[in-house]
């Protein structure tokens, strides 16, 4: 017999294979961020100002990774990098006025799939599978001890 918790990762390998969703903001050819900037434009929105050694204590990944996304991300002119608010040593970064356009833009186009998957949802139903993903996730980030910040 299989349990629950089998069922769970099985739905989640599933969730995640799903390209239309995954991939360029779910938006083809339309979108502009890639996944990775757009979940580290997402992070220094909400976060504010952030140095590659908080993004990397954020994420999880080593300095090199995120040196190479910033770096492509400040190309782009969705970040820059300005002193550190606080009065530290490091450099920060902080989302453009483009950036937030962009992050803006991308969200919205996501949400319309989002809304195009569960178009027959009641709304009930779509309240309660956010309440799961969020109490889903934020027993990840607890357990990796990297909270996200929420609004």
């Amino acid at each position: 017999m299989v349990g629950a918790t089998h069922e769970v990762e099985y739905e989640q390998m599933l969730l995640s294979r799903h390209t239309f969703l995954n991939q360029r903001g779910g938006r083809g050819k339309d979108a502009v961020l890639e996944r990775s900037a757009y979940i580290l434009l997402s992070r220094i929105r909400l976060q504010g100002p952030m140095s590659i050694g908080e993004l990397s204590d954020a994420f999880g990944l080593d300095a090199s990774t995120l040196n190479r996304q910033t770096a492509a991300a400040m190309r782009a002119g969705l970040v820059e990098r300005i002193a550190d608010p606080d009065g530290g040593m490091a450099r920060k970064f902080r989302i453009t006025d483009e950036g937030a356009r962009v992050l803006d833009e991308e969200r919205a186009g996501i949400v319309r799939s989002l809304d195009r998957v569960m178009s027959d949802w009641p709304e009930e139903d779509i309240a309660a599978f956010a309440a799961y993903l969020k109490r889903f996730n934020t027993d990840i980030e607890r357990l990796a001890g990297r909270p996200w910040p929420r609004r």
